[in-house]
């Protein structure tokens, strides 16, 4: 049998950090591939396979090793509450690509220009993948595969394409982008082939953004309230074409 720490140590710097339960869980239930996953409480573990993941649990049984907690510490940079960690294959490019590129298209790509909060894209995907969008893509230096996103995720970057692209390299489709200049959204009904694009959280649209879109499109906001969170217009957004695409009122 190999040793599971040895194995960590040797697939760390190629693989996603899934980092807590609920990471491996959903990570898991959607079909990645996890060569290994530790625990400082396998029992502990499995008592919340039980709960809230069932239809894993077996999985699980099979994938967790227990370690040291001193052990477990050192693997990652810094300790789930849930003392469970592991590691999975990155889901080829290509694949990613292609799924984005599909046609015809039964739920929006969204877009993320340019952002900078790690955590925040994290939420974004978490949005994306409840709310079954195609994917997430991400232009500029973030890498949406960064651990801390994935644990903003929570995982769900395997329940949805994430890949980072240029604004050239977007997929087809029309551009509906979010700023305080466009038509209200409550007036407007996203089609299924949309890409809802969103600017950093300080900068807005970039130009090349901008120069991109079919249509701005703007919240509706209290006068004298600035912004709202990014994960908050995303899930906004999402909603809205939520209830065009399936009826709800």
């Amino acid at each position: 049998m190999t040793d599971p720490v040895s194995e960590w140590h040797r697939l760390a710097g190629s693989h996603v950090l899934l980092d807590g339960f609920h990471a491996l869980k959903h990570a898991v239930r959607f079909g990645a591939e996890v060569p290994v996953a530790v625990t400082a409480d396998r029992a502990a573990a499995l008592a919340l396979a039980d709960e809230l993941a069932p239809d894993v649990r077996g999985t699980l049984d099979a994938l967790l090793t227990e370690v040291p907690e001193t052990t477990y510490a050192s693997l990652v940079p810094r300790p789930h509450p849930t003392a469970v960690a592991a590691l999975a294959v990155r889901p080829a490019r290509e694949t990613q690509l292609a799924r984005l590129a599909h046609t015809p298209r039964t739920a929006p790509v969204v877009v993320l220009d340019d952002p900078r909060n790690l955590g925040n894209a994290g939420a974004v995907i978490r949005l994306a993948a409840g709310f079954g969008a195609t994917g997430v893509v991400t232009t500029g230096t973030l890498d949406p595969w960064h651990p801390t996103v994935v644990r903003g995720g929570a995982g769900l970057h395997f329940a949805t394409a994430v890949e980072r692209l240029a604004v050239a390299e977007l997929p087809a489709g029309p551009v509906f982008a979010l700023d305080p200049e466009g038509d209200d959204l409550r007036g407007v009904e996203l089609p299924d082939d949309a890409l809802l694009a969103f600017g950093s959280e300080r900068r807005g649209l970039s130009a090349g953004l901008r120069a991109r879109a079919d249509h701005l499109l703007s919240l509706p906001m209290r006068p004298q309230v600035s912004s709202y969170n990014l994960a908050t217009s995303v899930a906004m957004t999402l909603y809205h074409w939520s209830c065009g695409a399936h009826g709800a009122p």
